[in-house]
């Protein structure tokens, strides 16, 4: 777990000297004059204390929470990054423990964690659920038009050969059919038991994946070890692999706009400025960043830099 410095030991009852209690009380007596901040745990501009930026184990959300720090920084902000934490059973209880400060989230996936049963599908109203459901001491800040979908994607070949459109198409197919995603997708509510449920698609066999929709998953599809997998809709591999994403007319994944998480040590200047971000940032833009990423294989600290500076938010 990452951990802040502990705080120093409370000050024991009758074990100071009549003059260090003079110096204390002079000092509570400058400080009830200055900024009621000042013992706080907030962060200030041009102060000792850092915001926690982390991000998953995914290059597109590294991307973001990069240009989160990078554009932090330049509005006089101390950053620690703590990139490539894992996935959502991992980072989000760190988040929930006060380690992580801020956080690119996805509005319907995070929605689903704290709600399983959620019924809202469409952006404004799972963004306006997720506002209610987030627990004490975090919160969401302003969504971006961004979105990056959980999808169901199979070949264009598979694809053309039986027909597919939709998901629902997939009861159609008449060969065993596996899912092929990161582990954790077999217990969500898109795994096998919520096609199940949802589409009635019964039989769906399961394969871990661990990389996130990547080249792995992409080869598993083309050499047919798995029949259809979860890869994000602003993946620029969908288009550089000939790959088709089915339609989701049951919406048994709901909407994911990019959302920050925010905790309280995150102060409203700084909230300001990631709205700033969030507002500037569109699915065309996410679709572009990660192809710089893919194709063009920069790193996430070059690419966020471009795209701050592009959209003149440094």
């Amino acid at each position: 777990m990452l951990r802040r410095p502990a705080p120093a030991p409370a000050l024991r009852r009758g074990a100071l000297a009549v003059g260090a209690l003079a110096l204390a009380a002079a000092l509570l007596a400058g400080c009830s004059s200055g900024d009621p901040l000042a013992d706080s745990g907030t962060p200030k501009k041009g102060s000792g204390d850092a915001i926690v930026v982390g991000s998953q184990d995914y290059y597109s959300n590294e991307i973001i929470a990069e240009i989160y720090a990078q554009a932090l920084e330049a509005g006089d902000y101390k950053v620690d990054r703590q990139f490539r934490i894992g996935q959502r059973e991992v980072y989000l209880p760190e988040i929930e423990a006060g380690s992580i400060d801020l956080f690119p989230e996805y509005t319907g996936n995070l929605l689903q964690y704290f709600v399983p049963d959620a019924k809202e599908r469409l952006s404004d109203d799972v963004y306006a659920a997720l506002q209610k459901a987030m627990p004490d001491g975090l919160r969401v800040l302003d969504q971006a038009p961004a979105t990056d979908q959980d999808t169901y994607v199979v070949t264009k070949k598979f694809a053309d050969e039986w027909k597919l459109k939709t998901v629902e198409d997939l009861k159609n197919v008449t060969v065993p059919l596996t899912f092929g995603s990161n582990s954790e997708a077999e217990s969500r509510p898109y795994g096998p038991a919520g096609l199940a449920e949802t589409y009635g698609i019964e039989g769906v066999k399961f394969t871990p994946i661990e990389d996130s929709g990547g080249p792995l998953t992409v080869k598993a599809l083309q050499d047919g070890s798995i029949q259809f997998a979860n890869i994000y809709s602003a993946d620029p591999s969908l288009a550089a692999n000939d790959l088709v994403a089915l339609e989701d007319t049951k919406g048994i994944f709901l909407a994911s706009n990019v959302v920050p998480v925010a905790s309280d040590r995150v102060d409203d200047g700084a909230a300001k400025i990631i709205d700033g971000v969030s507002a500037a940032l569109s699915t065309e833009d996410l679709v572009a960043l990660n192809t710089r990423s893919v194709a063009d294989e920069l790193a996430a600290d070059r690419i966020a830099g471009d795209w701050l500076a592009e959209k003149g938010l440094v």
